[in-house]
């Protein structure tokens, strides 16, 4: 086999992978850190392009090596402003992403599996089940075709990045790792730690390898304040019962002033009344964090609701005479099917794509060592 029968795409390697990687070609390791900040600057598509990295070594690159993109999506629009772009993958499968533009700040949610095997019965992404883990580059990817679409459009950038899209991020942590490293290195998508936030429905394990090994945001789905109804709800707290999670939660290597965020879905009748709002604010006591709550949207063929508004507003008040921070998140995307919990890629017609690209390249802009 040559190199050129299976090229190893860039956008699977950290920078510190790519700096071995071009060593392995006979290169120093500065050429690896060039090589980063090159491929993920707007508009560049082609070696060719990398005008301060020699002829010589762009040819090699050229046969040895390849930078993966979504070049286009189907994209559906909210009326509340949310856009939903579906990506089909080379191997068929589609994912989808959410934009959620708001005035002091634009979120992408990304998805970080195709399907999952979490199974919580609230969530049509679980019902597709599991068919397998992104790459890094098919992660990292999602975020490098939402901005070049934005560009295109001339809207403000991406400020904010959520792991909350299709998948159990911490199901997939080698690969989640090394794309938050691509997305927080500054020649790489240089965002802020504390502008990603990784959401998980309670992997214990690998909550504290996220905590050891980064230092993004961690949101936690609890969803419930017992064992029999989170059990019920969401299979994964059979293996990881809510005291091991609470107390991971409070032993949780964070920096000074960070807070857990807990993700609370109130269902009518399940795990919405004052006493198990009284119950979740003694069972989170001397865990520094945050409370959302979201009523639950709709999902076909779900036996559960959601609660009325004064219910949810009911539930906030109790947690707020309790001392808790404590938001009320307003779905959006509902009309699209891109609200939380409604991920599923389907429904879409293949025929309707859309280009997301169109920046242009700044040529003048020179690599960095």
């Amino acid at each position: 086999m040559t190199p050129a029968d299976h090229p190893t795409d860039l956008k699977n390697l950290t920078q510190e992978q790519l700096v071995r990687f071009v060593e392995r070609l006979g290169q120093p390791a500065f050429r690896g850190r060039q090589l980063l900040a090159w491929i993920y600057r707007p508009g560049i598509t082609d070696f060719s392009q990398m005008t301060d990295l020699a002829k010589e070594f762009r040819a090699v690159l050229a046969t040895s090596a390849r930078m993966s993109r979504f070049d286009e999506a189907m994209i559906e629009r909210s009326g509340d402003g949310a856009v939903k772009f579906a990506f089909r993958l080379e191997d068929g499968a589609v994912i989808e992403s959410v934009l959620i533009p708001e005035e002091d700040r634009n979120t992408l949610c990304v998805s970080s599996q195709v399907g999952c095997a979490m199974g919580c019965t609230f969530c049509l992404t679980g019902a597709m089940g599991f068919r397998r883990n992104l790459t890094t580059a098919e992660i990292v990817n999602q975020v490098c075709a939402v901005r070049d679409w934005m560009l295109k459009e001339g809207r403000p950038p991406l400020t904010n990045l959520v792991f909350m899209g299709m998948g159990e991020p911490l199901a997939n942590f080698d690969n989640l790792l090394d794309a938050i490293s691509i997305l927080t290195e500054q020649r790489g998508l240089d965002f802020s730690n504390r502008r990603i936030t990784v959401s998980t429905c309670g992997l214990v394990p690998q909550m504290r390898r996220l905590g050891e090994e980064t230092d993004v945001n961690l949101a936690v789905s609890l969803h419930a304040v017992d064992d029999a109804v989170r059990s019920r709800l969401m299979p994964v707290n059979r293996r990881h019962p809510i005291s091991e999670l609470v107390e991971t939660c409070r032993t949780y290597r964070q920096k000074r002033r960070k807070r857990i965020m807990f993700e609370y879905t109130l269902l009518e009748g399940v795990n919405d009344s004052d006493a198990d709002a009284r119950r979740l604010a003694a069972l989170l006591a001397g865990v520094p964090c945050k409370i959302n709550l979201l009523a639950m949207n709709p999902v076909a063929d779900s036996t559960v609701r959601s609660p009325g508004g004064e219910r949810v507003l009911r539930f906030q008040e109790i947690l707020r005479e309790a001392g808790y921070t404590v938001f009320i998140r307003q779905s959006r995307g509902e009309d699209i099917s891109a609200a939380c919990g409604q991920l599923a890629g389907r429904g879409w017609d293949p025929d309707r794509v859309e280009p997301l690209s169109g920046a242009t390249v700044d040529k003048n802009k020179e690599g960095t060592d």
